[in-house]
């Protein structure tokens, strides 16, 4: 119960994203490979986001912690009384804070920085062979300037065992300090002559922020140079080519895209093509065998499918001939020998048989040979064919040239046909109309199809009894008629609309029958422009 009662709503959005998919196979095949072009493309956007964020967050590490060497390295120079105020006239990044005082930074837990910072003692004008010298590297002497330690048997500042004195948190102990890494920036204090080299060095950082602090003892005075920075998050579009370049990457592939899906697309459209030839002209060229090897098995199949089409038409088409035309021989000496009938009534009654025998016969060899003329397509006007049509329907029926009116078109219509055979099956219709209608009125106009191709619609209406909704396609079956008297001067052979509807759908169009609201009958004839 529950699926059924929801399985509607499903459907309808389904058919709704349906709706709203382009109809071509090409716009389809194109919207997926683009999509899964963009899909792939912020994949990798983000992927290279991702990594440059990383890069792009050492790089901004590597810079802070550049200026705090700098800016060391510039005031250290200085005499202790010029310090302040050579501080104060420093262009110092927006994200810096920097001052003097008597105490290092302890807002944020830090680790003492062993110095000389691992340096190779030559280097750093210590004693050779790795020998220990109280005035480098260790800390100060118990009780001398910068001592933090509060005396034997205390912690040394920050106080590991106990709050500092100003609240703030405690500093790692003495083993993690001996194994606290310098930047490599910083590690160019190591380079300075040994007068200029802190005495102690503090990096303090709380995790999971972007605030640090740098903590220098200034070797003379021992005051502490105390620099608080934030390190600025990342942009991960900071490139200025990585736009250009992405936009670059996504144009050039939609462009692959769209002649890829062309190229693949193109030989579906060729077989379309051909199909439609080949319902206007049953002899149309065959496809060329070539390309892929799907391809060349689809046209293949397609040329073999039309070879065959065309032995069926020309058979039936050579059997229909070959019976009318031995026909003829047989109904001509019945006509010779109805003569001899003495009884008057009894020969015309005869002869009138053979005269309706010799017309079918003949209608029969026109149908076939409408059926096989190979007749060029040509462009023609169909607004003056239409007009030559009307005209002569008025000629060979005068008693109804009143009744014949033709409404031309605001402008020509031109359109590529078999002139000759459309003017017959034309011809065929208006004569139609006259005979059982009374009256013919013929108008023509610029129509689109069910696949919004441009076509033309020829409308001849009569205004006789018109037929029954039953027998509307059924007349264009062969020996048809809808007078059933089978009488020559009211009915007919019953091939005319049969061969209208053929040599017209031999061109690509089709005729068909309504009745008229008003009443009457209304052919309507369509043809490809």
């Amino acid at each position: 119960m529950v699926v059924a009662m929801f399985s509607p709503p499903m459907s309808n959005a389904s058919d709704a994203v349906l709706h709203l998919l382009p109809r071509s196979l090409r716009a389809r095949t194109n919207l997926l490979l683009i999509a899964g072009l963009c899909v792939v493309q912020a994949a990798g956007l983000t992927i290279h986001a991702l990594d440059h964020l990383n890069i792009a967050d050492r790089a901004e590490m590597h810079e802070n912690e550049h200026h705090a060497f700098s800016i060391y390295h510039t005031l250290v120079e200085l005499p202790p009384s010029d310090r302040e105020a050579s501080l104060a006239a420093l262009e110092v990044p927006s994200n810096f804070k920097i001052i003097f005082d008597n105490k290092p930074d302890t807002h944020l837990p830090g680790s003492f920085i062993p110095l000389p910072f691992g340096m190779n003692p030559m280097m750093r004008g210590g004693p050779p062979g790795g020998q220990e010298d109280p005035n480098f590297g260790g800390p100060p002497p118990v009780g001398g300037p910068g001592d933090f330690s509060g005396g034997e048997g205390r912690p040394p500042f920050p106080f590991e065992n106990g709050p500092p004195p100003n609240g703030g948190e405690g500093f790692p102990s003495e083993e993690r300090r001996n194994q606290t890494f310098m930047p490599p920036p910083l590690a160019g204090i190591g380079m300075l002559p040994a007068r200029l080299r802190p005495e102690r060095v503090i990096i303090g950082h709380k995790p999971g922020t972007r605030h640090y602090a740098l903590s220098f003892q200034m070797p003379d005075d021992h005051r502490w140079l105390v620099m608080s920075y934030t390190v600025r998050p990342p942009n991960p579009f900071g490139s200025p080519t990585f736009m250009i370049s992405f936009a670059l990457m996504t144009i050039c592939g939609g462009g692959l895209i769209l002649w890829g899906s062309h190229r693949l697309i193109a030989p579906v459209a060729t077989l379309a093509n051909a199909a439609t030839a080949l319902g206007r002209n049953v002899h149309a060229q065959p496809l060329p065998e070539a390309g892929p090897t799907e391809i060349r098995q689809a046209a293949v199949a397609f040329n073999t499918m039309a070879a065959r089409i065309r032995r069926f038409v020309t058979d039936r088409t050579l059997m229909l001939t070959a019976i009318g035309h031995d026909l003829r021989t047989p109904i001509t000496r019945l006509k010779l020998r109805a003569e001899f009938i003495d009884d008057d009534e009894l020969r015309d009654k005869f002869l009138a048989d053979l005269d309706e025998m010799e017309s079918m016969v003949a209608a029969t060899l026109a149908f076939g040979r409408d059926s096989s003329t190979l007749e060029p397509m040509t462009a023609l006007d169909l607004s003056a064919l239409l007009q030559t049509v009307a005209d002569e329907a008025a000629e060979a029926r005068p008693d109804l040239a009143e009744d014949v009116s033709y409404e031309p078109p605001p402008t020509p219509i031109r359109i590529k046909a078999r002139s000759l055979a459309l003017k017959r099956a034309l011809t065929n219709l208006v004569m139609n109309a006259l005979k059982y209608g009374g009256s013919v009125s013929i108008s023509v106009a610029c129509v689109r199809g069910p696949e919004q191709e441009k076509s033309v619609c020829i409308r001849i209406d009569d205004s006789g009894p018109g037929l029954p909704p039953e027998d509307l396609e059924r007349m264009f079956e062969p020996f048809v008629r809808a007078e059933t008297s089978r009488n020559r001067e009211t009915g007919g052979t019953g091939l005319g609309l049969a061969i209208a509807r053929s040599t017209l759908r031999g061109q690509g169009g089709d005729v068909t029958l309504t009745n008229r609201a008003e009443g009457g009958l209304r052919a309507s004839v369509i043809l490809p422009i």
